[in-house]
């Protein structure tokens, strides 16, 4: 786990992005309704967590908060799920 102040992840937060299929699969996974935007949620799950809630697993990192788990692939930044229990 890298607990860093200065998290790679938490300085790349503006590249991070998903594509559309994503938008919608993030938006029925976290039940958001259509006038959320996916992304801009995930970004501020991500804030909260802080490093200590991230971790790099392989390929993707994973953000976990609050019962959530936001999955990025760490080479794109692009967000490829998110789930709340």
């Amino acid at each position: 786990m890298n607990t860093a102040p200065n998290h790679p992840l938490l300085n790349s937060l503006a590249q991070i992005h998903t594509t559309p299929l994503g938008k919608e699969r993030i938006r029925r996974n976290l039940h958001l309704n259509d006038a959320d935007d996916p992304v801009a949620w995930c970004l501020r799950q991500i804030e909260m967590a802080g490093a200590d809630s991230i971790t790099r697993e392989g390929k993707n990192w994973y953000v976990r908060r609050a019962g959530c788990v936001i999955t990025i692939n760490a080479r794109s930044l692009t967000i490829i799920t998110a789930h709340c229990q």
